[in-house]
């Protein structure tokens, strides 16, 4: 086996560029394939581990009247359930009167643990903990003062900064959720010592489920366990409900039934005393001034305990609020930004893999093809068929096995990673990402395929032949007429050369293929990531461009009285008008399927309400019908339905309706529906009331977004103002976050399109090394030389572009839809700088290859290439 494998090691040797770009391309296929496959489980499994090790609870409960040790017990009867008990509010504070999130420090808490990223916990009265977010956007720093309003309610207002930390219930640094005091939006949250909240009893409960922690956080088996254990706590606590309203009730009373029988005992004497003055008068009651004025007084305290009674019932009413963990700011959409990465690299990254495979294929095919006569050598020397087939497929294994390593572990260990660091605007997070074994099989097996497997068919093939068949050059191709020689006037017009490369063109049918094929690939993988980027980056232009025009949303507390809110409104320097809409919370059905948390919008004024909305279809405007319901594409897409179709619609708790679509409307950001008043009051049986303000506003900076907020708030009696701005910022955030997978994309699929090229015309080449010498020998120039390979490539070159194109619209089409999240559809975009830049690319590389190929045809050796084989 020496010769052989001496054989093999000259022919590596002699033909490097060959074998380093196999190894490269199939390094490239298995590293996209790997590496981006890793990346969307790696994300979630990172985020997954670090809300595990931060003890995150995996249910909160928030309480109008506040918890007790009684309320932990009645949690803890839910199997598997451990609770704890914070003390927790919403106050003002700090430089501008910010809203802030204040939990309340004590030594042993084990949930929702803080993780301090300087300074250290709070140990007296006067210290305080604030969120690394604080020291980031808000420049506070340690040994800072720190001071919240009088009406936080503290024990104390003026607080020294010890530390800065994050919490695991706000993985998201872009936003801290909203609140009900300040401007409505809570800049960061704060720890100080519990003692000096000054509240009697705790105001947050939270569980967690030891039997709950094996489960990925984000993973369909924890969220329908959650669901369950959800299920369990609120019936534990409607059982828990009226004891402890009794508790509350017990001592205020016991006091005012103590004052019911003083009310009681002096009624029964006023009534003794009149009895008393009806007899002395003969049976004729004559009332006095002091009977009267004490009958009133009674009357005035008795209706004065009656509104103690009420207020007492009112003020121990006791309602919960329920949160999982999708319930936490920024949670759902993290984990919504991993599962478009994921379903990205569900198709991106197979088609990248599938071009590098069929190129792999081509190239050990040609190499084994250009071997003809040394196989026929080594079987006229008495090699057996196995030995020699053996001398070709180590030669592709080594290859594959190279490449399919490398590629397998860097694109496991570096491209996750990279992305991981890419989602800093998250919490820190503990990497935790495991070797992808299923996607390494994977890859290396179909490397395996692409490269031995064909090495092995084309071996095994040729060697079928007999040894003077194999030692004789295969006849060239015959030529024949090709359908341009057809059209006479212009065939006429070519060059001796431009007929030469047409004709060469065609009678390397599957050599132009191939190359089409590869280049067509590349530009359809560069196109795709380009289009990514643009449609991306476009959703909020379109939903807060072309679909919503309005600038904030205003909540009332009581529907149809908006006066306050709109003399506030009017009095804000920015604001131009309003129209009023009645926004309710609906689910929609059909079938099996349901879509949650729709937002029905019912407006007042139809008319108006097209200032404010565009409803369309297919680029045409809708008005709202008088019967029926308008649903977004997002709606109809998860349903499966189209104008026309019937849908089951629940508002509340009240029983499901059947409606009909009327239409389908555009919609990127979150899932609407629309009505007519005159539709709604037929599906639902009663008015719809207007309960929202719907405010176009001139431009406001982001400083009077916040007055505007905070003046809503404290004078124009509303629940809360949502600002389109902020809606966005967070989609535009969201949707950025995508721009460096992107960015790898484009970049490995430059790569790709350029070792491709460069791999077919290097086979080229060496295919015809013959017909090149003879050319030159004939006195052809170098120049002339390189353009009678080049012209054959720009011409290939150019129809690969054009089918690349379509390529790249089709894998687009299919990306976005796949990467399509409950509440976001990308709206496929191309700008025309991604046509440009994908087709230059493509042009550049076809330049490099031209330029590279050049140097290597000036110094080929015409004598020994024009040698017999024989």
């Amino acid at each position: 086996m020496r010769p052989m494998t001496k054989n093999m090691w000259r022919e590596i040797g002699a033909n490097k560029g060959r074998f380093i770009a196999l190894i490269l391309i199939i390094l490239l296929g298995c590293l996209s394939f790997v590496g981006i496959r890793a990346a969307g489980p790696g994300l979630n499994d990172s985020l997954d581990h670090t809300v595990k090790v931060s003890h995150l609870a995996d249910v909160q409960l928030l309480s109008t009247t506040g918890f007790t040790a009684k309320d932990k017990d009645a949690a803890e009867t839910v199997a598997g359930a451990k609770a704890e008990l914070m003390r927790f509010k919403y106050v003002v504070g700090g430089k501008s009167d910010m809203a802030i999130a204040l939990y309340g420090y004590r030594k042993g808490l084990t949930q929702n643990q803080l993780t301090l990223e300087s300074g250290r916990l709070p140990i007296n009265a006067d210290e305080i903990v604030l969120d690394q977010r604080a020291k980031d956007e808000y420049d506070y720093k340690l040994g800072q003062s720190f001071t919240f309003a009088k009406s936080a309610g503290l024990k104390q207002r003026t607080y020294k900064i010890v530390g800065f930390g994050d919490l695991p219930t706000y993985i998201d640094n872009s936003a801290r959720g909203s609140a009900n005091v300040g401007d409505g939006t809570v800049r960061f949250f704060a720890y100080i010592p519990e003692k000096q909240m000054a509240l009697d009893v705790a105001t947050l409960l939270t569980v967690r489920f030891a039997g709950l922690q094996h489960e990925n956080t984000y993973s369909d088996a924890y969220k329908d366990a959650v669901a369950k254990k959800v299920t369990a706590l609120k019936k534990a606590f409607n059982t828990r409900r009226p004891a402890r309203i009794a508790e509350l009730q017990k001592t205020p009373l016991a006091e005012l039934t103590k004052q019911q029988a003083t009310l009681d005992q002096a009624s029964k004497q006023l009534t003794a005393v009149k009895a008393q003055v009806a007899a002395q008068s003969g049976g004729q009651l004559t009332t006095t001034d002091e009977i009267t004025a004490q009958e009133k007084q009674l009357a005035a305290s008795q209706t004065k305990l009656d509104q103690a009674r009420k207020d007492l019932v009112a003020q121990t009413k006791t309602t919960y609020t329920w949160q999982t963990r999708d319930d936490l700011p920024g949670f759902s959409d993290y984990g919504d930004s991993s599962d478009r990465i994921a379903a990205i690299a569900n198709v991106f990254p197979v088609f990248f893999f599938l071009i590098a495979a069929l190129i792999t294929f081509t190239t050990v095919t040609r190499m084994v093809e250009e071997a003809r006569m040394q196989i026929g050598t080594f079987k006229a020397l008495g090699y057996g068929k196995g030995a020699i087939a053996r001398n070709y497929v180590v030669y592709a294994l080594m290859a594959g096995l190279i490449g399919a390593v490398i590629g397998g572990v860097l694109g496991n260990f570096s491209l996750p990673r990279i992305i991981l660091w890419l989602y800093r605007m998250y919490i820190p997070m503990i990497a935790s990402i495991p070797f992808s074994w299923v996607d390494f099989l994977m890859a290396l097996g179909f490397s395996l395929l692409a490269t031995v497997g064909a090495a092995a068919f084309v071996t095994v093939r040729e060697l079928q032949e007999k040894p003077a068949e194999l030692m004789r050059p295969q006849a060239p191709k015959t030529a024949k007429r090709i359908l341009l020689e057809r059209i006479t006037p212009l065939w006429r017009r070519l060059s001796f050369n431009q007929k030469v490369s047409y004709r060469n063109l065609f009678r390397y049918k599957s050599r132009m293929i191939m190359t089409i094929i590869g280049i067509a690939g590349g530009t359809g993988l560069l196109l795709t990531g380009f289009g990514l980027r643009d449609s991306i980056l476009n959703t909020a232009t379109q939903q807060f461009g072309e679909v919503f025009h309005y600038d904030a949303t205003v909540r009332l507390k009581k529907a149809g009285e908006a006066t306050k809110a709109k003399a506030v409104l009017a009095d804000a320097s920015t604001y131009q008008s309003s129209t009023p809409v009645a926004a309710d919370i609906i689910k929609i059905q059909r079938g099996g399927q349901q879509v949650n948390d729709v937002n029905l919008f019912t407006p007042q004024n139809a008319t108006t309400f097209r200032k404010y909305v565009t409803l369309q279809a297919d680029k045409r405007a809708l008005t709202l019908p008088k019967t029926g319901l308008v649903i977004s594409q997002k709606i109809a897409d998860d349903l499966g339905v189209g104008k026309g179709a019937k849908v089951r619609v629940t508002m509340g708790s009240r029983d499901p309706v059947s409606v009909k679509v009327a239409a389908v409307t555009a919609n990127y950001a979150g899932v609407m529906a629309y009505m007519s008043k005159a539709a709604y009051q037929t599906a639902f049986a009663k008015t719809a009331s207007a309960n929202t303000l719907m405010v176009k506003l001139e431009s406001p900076t982001a400083d009077q977004r916040t007055t505007l907020a905070k003046n809503l708030l404290e004078h124009g009696e509303t629940l809360g103002t949502s600002f389109t701005a902020d809606s966005e910022d967070t989609i535009t955030t969201m949707s950025s976050t995508l721009n460096p997978v992107v960015a790898i994309f484009v970049l490995l699929s430059g790569v790709l399109s350029f070792v491709v090229l460069y791999n077919l015309t290097n086979i080229n080449v060496s295919e015809r090394m013959r017909e090149l010498s003879t050319i030159k020998v004939l006195g052809f120039f170098d120049g002339e030389v390189t353009m009678y390979i080049v012209r054959e490539n720009i011409v290939m070159t150019l129809m690969g572009i054009i089918a690349g194109i379509a390529v790249g619209w089709g894998l687009l089409l299919y990306i976005l839809r796949q990467a399509a999240t409950p509440m976001i559809i990308f709206p496929p975009t191309m700008h025309p700088i991604s046509y440009i830049a994908s087709i230059a690319l493509m042009l550049v590389f076809t330049f490099i290859v031209m330029w590279v190929t050049h140097n290597r045809l000036k110094h080929i050796d015409m004598v020994e290439a024009l040698k017999g084989n024989e």
